[in-house]
Protein backbone atom coordinates (compact mmCIF):
# COMPACT_ATOMS: atom_id res chain seq x y z
CA UNK A 1 0.00 0.00 0.00
CA UNK A 2 1.39 3.41 -0.97
CA UNK A 3 1.54 5.76 2.01
CA UNK A 4 -0.01 9.14 1.18
CA UNK A 5 0.55 12.48 2.87
CA UNK A 6 -3.05 12.23 4.07
CA UNK A 7 -1.96 9.30 6.26
CA UNK A 8 0.99 11.15 7.79
CA UNK A 9 2.18 14.57 8.89
CA UNK A 10 1.15 17.24 6.40
CA UNK A 11 3.67 19.87 5.24
CA UNK A 12 2.96 23.57 5.20
CA UNK A 13 1.76 24.60 1.72
CA UNK A 14 0.77 28.26 1.99
CA UNK A 15 -0.84 30.96 4.13
CA UNK A 16 -3.97 32.98 3.33
CA UNK A 17 -3.79 36.71 4.13
CA UNK A 18 -7.08 38.54 3.49
CA UNK A 19 -6.70 42.10 2.27
CA UNK A 20 -9.06 44.77 1.01
CA UNK A 21 -6.86 45.67 -1.96
CA UNK A 22 -4.28 43.69 -3.92
CA UNK A 23 -2.72 47.00 -4.97
CA UNK A 24 -2.10 47.84 -1.31
CA UNK A 25 -0.81 44.33 -0.61
CA UNK A 26 1.52 44.44 -3.61
CA UNK A 27 2.93 47.82 -2.57
CA UNK A 28 3.41 46.75 1.05
CA UNK A 29 5.00 43.39 0.27
CA UNK A 30 7.26 44.95 -2.36
CA UNK A 31 8.44 47.53 0.17
CA UNK A 32 9.29 44.63 2.50
CA UNK A 33 11.59 43.25 -0.17
CA UNK A 34 9.37 40.52 -1.63
CA UNK A 35 8.80 39.78 -5.31
CA UNK A 36 5.03 39.64 -5.84
CA UNK A 37 3.57 37.47 -8.61
CA UNK A 38 1.04 38.77 -11.14
CA UNK A 39 -2.57 38.75 -9.96
CA UNK A 40 -4.41 35.45 -10.08
CA UNK A 41 -8.16 35.34 -10.62
CA UNK A 42 -10.32 32.63 -9.03
CA UNK A 43 -13.55 31.52 -10.73
CA UNK A 44 -15.58 32.32 -7.60
CA UNK A 45 -14.99 36.02 -7.00
CA UNK A 46 -11.69 36.12 -5.13
CA UNK A 47 -8.25 37.07 -6.45
CA UNK A 48 -4.68 36.94 -5.18
CA UNK A 49 -1.12 38.16 -5.69
CA UNK A 50 1.16 35.50 -4.28
CA UNK A 51 4.67 35.57 -2.84
CA UNK A 52 6.49 32.33 -3.70
CA UNK A 53 9.42 31.12 -1.62
CA UNK A 54 12.29 28.82 -2.56
CA UNK A 55 11.22 26.16 -0.03
CA UNK A 56 7.95 25.63 -1.96
CA UNK A 57 5.69 27.51 0.43
CA UNK A 58 3.98 30.79 -0.39
CA UNK A 59 1.87 33.67 0.87
CA UNK A 60 -1.56 34.26 -0.66
CA UNK A 61 -2.85 37.80 -0.17
CA UNK A 62 -6.55 37.42 -0.96
CA UNK A 63 -9.04 40.09 -2.02
CA UNK A 64 -12.61 40.16 -3.30
CA UNK A 65 -12.47 40.83 -7.03
CA UNK A 66 -16.17 40.36 -7.77
CA UNK A 67 -18.61 40.83 -4.90
CA UNK A 68 -21.48 39.35 -6.91
CA UNK A 69 -19.51 36.24 -7.84
CA UNK A 70 -18.42 35.81 -4.22
CA UNK A 71 -22.02 36.07 -3.00
CA UNK A 72 -23.09 33.47 -5.56
CA UNK A 73 -20.23 31.19 -4.50
CA UNK A 74 -21.24 31.34 -0.84
CA UNK A 75 -24.84 30.56 -1.77
CA UNK A 76 -23.62 27.57 -3.79
CA UNK A 77 -21.74 26.16 -0.78
CA UNK A 78 -18.19 27.26 -1.63
CA UNK A 79 -16.45 26.82 1.74
CA UNK A 80 -13.33 28.79 0.76
CA UNK A 81 -15.29 31.95 -0.01
CA UNK A 82 -17.71 31.40 2.89
CA UNK A 83 -14.86 31.13 5.41
CA UNK A 84 -13.21 34.21 3.92
CA UNK A 85 -16.50 36.08 4.37
CA UNK A 86 -16.79 34.90 7.99
CA UNK A 87 -13.27 36.08 8.71
CA UNK A 88 -13.85 39.52 7.20
CA UNK A 89 -17.15 39.91 9.05
CA UNK A 90 -15.40 39.00 12.31
CA UNK A 91 -12.01 40.73 12.03
CA UNK A 92 -12.17 43.08 9.04
CA UNK A 93 -10.57 43.01 5.60
CA UNK A 94 -6.92 42.75 6.71
CA UNK A 95 -5.47 39.74 8.46
CA UNK A 96 -4.27 36.13 8.42
CA UNK A 97 -7.15 33.69 8.13
CA UNK A 98 -5.87 30.23 7.20
CA UNK A 99 -2.97 27.82 7.30
CA UNK A 100 -2.95 25.53 4.26
CA UNK A 101 -1.41 22.07 4.36
CA UNK A 102 -0.14 20.01 1.47
CA UNK A 103 -1.81 16.71 0.64
CA UNK A 104 -1.94 14.16 -2.14
CA UNK A 105 -5.55 13.24 -1.34
CA UNK A 106 -8.02 15.96 -0.39
CA UNK A 107 -10.74 13.30 -0.38
CA UNK A 108 -8.90 11.31 2.30
CA UNK A 109 -8.48 14.45 4.39
CA UNK A 110 -12.16 15.29 3.99
CA UNK A 111 -12.97 11.82 5.31
CA UNK A 112 -10.73 12.34 8.34
CA UNK A 113 -12.29 15.72 9.08
CA UNK A 114 -15.82 14.31 8.87
CA UNK A 115 -14.93 11.40 11.12
CA UNK A 116 -13.47 13.79 13.70
CA UNK A 117 -16.48 16.11 13.52
CA UNK A 118 -14.27 18.93 12.25
CA UNK A 119 -15.25 19.24 8.60
CA UNK A 120 -16.11 22.79 7.58
CA UNK A 121 -18.02 21.63 4.49
CA UNK A 122 -17.67 19.97 1.10
CA UNK A 123 -14.42 19.72 -0.84
CA UNK A 124 -13.73 22.31 -3.55
CA UNK A 125 -12.12 21.65 -6.94
CA UNK A 126 -11.11 24.51 -9.25
CA UNK A 127 -8.59 25.68 -11.83
CA UNK A 128 -7.12 29.07 -12.66
CA UNK A 129 -4.59 30.54 -15.06
CA UNK A 130 -1.05 31.18 -13.83
CA UNK A 131 1.52 33.51 -15.39
CA UNK A 132 5.19 33.89 -14.41
CA UNK A 133 7.26 37.07 -14.59
CA UNK A 134 8.36 36.23 -18.16
CA UNK A 135 4.75 36.03 -19.31
CA UNK A 136 4.64 32.24 -19.64
CA UNK A 137 1.23 30.82 -18.74
CA UNK A 138 -0.17 27.53 -17.53
CA UNK A 139 -3.24 26.29 -15.68
CA UNK A 140 -3.12 25.45 -11.97
CA UNK A 141 -5.71 22.99 -10.63
CA UNK A 142 -6.46 22.28 -6.99
CA UNK A 143 -8.74 20.28 -4.70
CA UNK A 144 -9.32 21.55 -1.17
CA UNK A 145 -10.70 20.01 2.04
CA UNK A 146 -11.57 22.23 5.02
CA UNK A 147 -11.27 21.79 8.80
CA UNK A 148 -12.67 24.13 11.45
CA UNK A 149 -14.12 23.93 14.94
CA UNK A 150 -17.72 24.98 15.55
CA UNK A 151 -18.02 28.68 16.34
CA UNK A 152 -14.34 29.33 15.50
CA UNK A 153 -14.64 32.02 12.84
CA UNK A 154 -11.23 33.67 13.18
CA UNK A 155 -9.08 30.83 11.84
CA UNK A 156 -9.30 27.60 9.94
CA UNK A 157 -7.03 25.09 8.24
CA UNK A 158 -7.41 23.30 4.95
CA UNK A 159 -5.65 20.68 2.87
CA UNK A 160 -4.62 21.59 -0.68
CA UNK A 161 -4.04 18.94 -3.30
CA UNK A 162 -2.22 20.29 -6.35
CA UNK A 163 -3.87 18.40 -9.18
CA UNK A 164 -1.82 20.24 -11.80
CA UNK A 165 1.18 22.30 -10.71
CA UNK A 166 2.04 25.11 -13.14
CA UNK A 167 4.89 24.16 -15.48
CA UNK A 168 6.51 27.59 -15.33
CA UNK A 169 9.83 28.91 -14.09
CA UNK A 170 9.41 30.51 -10.65
CA UNK A 171 13.07 31.28 -9.99
CA UNK A 172 12.63 35.01 -10.65
CA UNK A 173 9.58 35.06 -8.34
CA UNK A 174 11.63 33.46 -5.55
CA UNK A 175 14.60 35.89 -5.67
CA UNK A 176 13.53 38.24 -2.87
CA UNK A 177 15.60 41.33 -2.10
CA UNK A 178 15.06 40.81 1.64
CA UNK A 179 16.77 37.41 1.42
CA UNK A 180 13.70 35.37 2.42
CA UNK A 181 14.05 31.74 1.33
CA UNK A 182 11.27 30.03 3.26
CA UNK A 183 8.88 29.90 6.19
CA UNK A 184 10.25 28.30 9.35
CA UNK A 185 7.39 28.96 11.77
CA UNK A 186 3.76 30.05 11.89
CA UNK A 187 2.53 31.41 15.22
CA UNK A 188 -1.08 31.46 16.38
CA UNK A 189 -2.59 33.10 19.46
CA UNK A 190 -5.22 31.59 21.72
CA UNK A 191 -6.33 32.42 25.24
CA UNK A 192 -6.69 28.65 25.75
CA UNK A 193 -4.03 27.02 23.53
CA UNK A 194 -4.65 23.48 24.79
CA UNK A 195 -8.25 23.60 23.51
CA UNK A 196 -6.97 23.99 19.94
CA UNK A 197 -4.96 20.78 20.04
CA UNK A 198 -7.63 18.52 18.59
CA UNK A 199 -8.41 20.75 15.59
CA UNK A 200 -4.78 21.31 14.67
CA UNK A 201 -3.70 17.74 15.41
CA UNK A 202 -6.35 16.37 13.06
CA UNK A 203 -5.52 18.92 10.36
CA UNK A 204 -1.75 18.41 10.41
CA UNK A 205 -1.93 14.67 11.10
CA UNK A 206 0.20 14.78 14.24
CA UNK A 207 -0.19 15.57 17.95
CA UNK A 208 1.55 18.49 19.59
CA UNK A 209 5.07 17.78 20.82
CA UNK A 210 6.61 18.50 24.20
CA UNK A 211 4.98 20.89 26.62
CA UNK A 212 2.53 23.33 25.13
CA UNK A 213 1.11 23.44 21.63
CA UNK A 214 3.89 23.03 19.09
CA UNK A 215 3.49 21.03 15.88
CA UNK A 216 6.55 19.99 13.91
CA UNK A 217 5.58 19.75 10.25
CA UNK A 218 8.02 18.32 7.68
CA UNK A 219 9.02 21.82 6.55
CA UNK A 220 8.01 24.24 9.32
CA UNK A 221 6.73 24.60 12.88
CA UNK A 222 3.21 25.64 13.89
CA UNK A 223 3.03 27.11 17.39
CA UNK A 224 0.00 28.15 19.44
CA UNK A 225 0.75 30.51 22.33
CA UNK A 226 -1.23 32.62 24.76
CA UNK A 227 -1.45 36.40 24.15
CA UNK A 228 1.01 37.31 26.91
CA UNK A 229 3.63 34.88 25.61
CA UNK A 230 3.21 36.21 22.08
CA UNK A 231 3.75 39.80 23.17
CA UNK A 232 6.71 38.86 25.33
CA UNK A 233 8.35 36.97 22.49
CA UNK A 234 7.87 39.43 19.64
CA UNK A 235 6.96 42.74 21.27
CA UNK A 236 3.76 42.82 19.21
CA UNK A 237 0.38 43.44 20.82
CA UNK A 238 -1.78 40.32 20.75
CA UNK A 239 -5.00 42.32 20.92
CA UNK A 240 -8.09 41.01 22.65
CA UNK A 241 -8.28 37.37 23.83
CA UNK A 242 -9.39 34.96 21.16
CA UNK A 243 -10.03 31.26 20.80
CA UNK A 244 -7.60 30.90 17.91
CA UNK A 245 -6.05 33.48 15.60
CA UNK A 246 -3.07 33.18 13.30
CA UNK A 247 -0.81 36.10 14.04
CA UNK A 248 2.81 35.81 12.84
CA UNK A 249 5.00 34.34 10.11
CA UNK A 250 8.70 33.65 10.68
CA UNK A 251 10.81 33.74 7.50
CA UNK A 252 14.30 32.32 7.07
CA UNK A 253 16.79 34.80 5.60
CA UNK A 254 20.44 34.43 4.71
CA UNK A 255 21.63 37.66 6.37
CA UNK A 256 19.74 39.55 9.06
CA UNK A 257 21.98 42.56 8.53
CA UNK A 258 21.12 42.71 4.83
CA UNK A 259 17.42 42.36 5.60
CA UNK A 260 17.59 45.13 8.19
CA UNK A 261 19.41 47.45 5.78
CA UNK A 262 16.77 46.89 3.10
CA UNK A 263 13.92 47.59 5.51
CA UNK A 264 15.65 50.76 6.71
CA UNK A 265 16.26 51.91 3.11
CA UNK A 266 12.56 51.43 2.38
CA UNK A 267 11.52 53.30 5.56
CA UNK A 268 9.94 50.18 7.07
CA UNK A 269 9.72 50.41 10.85
CA UNK A 270 11.17 47.29 12.44
CA UNK A 271 12.31 46.13 15.83
CA UNK A 272 14.77 43.57 17.14
CA UNK A 273 13.57 40.81 19.49
CA UNK A 274 16.61 38.71 20.46
CA UNK A 275 17.97 37.80 17.01
CA UNK A 276 14.68 38.28 15.16
CA UNK A 277 13.73 41.28 13.01
CA UNK A 278 10.07 42.05 13.70
CA UNK A 279 7.78 44.04 11.42
CA UNK A 280 4.39 44.89 12.87
CA UNK A 281 1.23 44.04 10.90
CA UNK A 282 0.04 46.62 8.38
CA UNK A 283 -2.56 46.91 5.64
CA UNK A 284 -1.66 44.50 2.86
CA UNK A 285 0.57 42.50 5.21
CA UNK A 286 -2.00 40.95 7.54
CA UNK A 287 0.33 39.42 10.16
CA UNK A 288 3.49 40.19 12.06
CA UNK A 289 6.44 39.31 9.83
CA UNK A 290 9.57 38.05 11.57
CA UNK A 291 12.86 37.64 9.69
CA UNK A 292 15.32 35.18 11.22
CA UNK A 293 18.85 34.48 9.99
CA UNK A 294 19.29 30.78 9.23
CA UNK A 295 22.75 29.47 8.39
Amino acid sequence: MIRTIAAGIHPLDHLVLPTQSLDVARARLSSLGFVVAPNGIHPFGTENCCVFLADGTYLEPLAIGSELAAIDAVAAGNVFVARDRLYRDSRGDEGFSAVVLGTDSADADYGRYVEAGLSAGDTLSFSRAFTDTAGRSDTASFKLAFAAAQGQTDAFLFACQRINAPDVDRSALQAHANGAIGIVEVVAISDQPAEQNRLISVAVGSPASGQGSTYHLPNATLSVVDPASFTARFGVSAGSPTRLRFAAVVFAVGSADATSRLLAANAIQHDIADTDIVVQPASGQGAAFIFREIQ
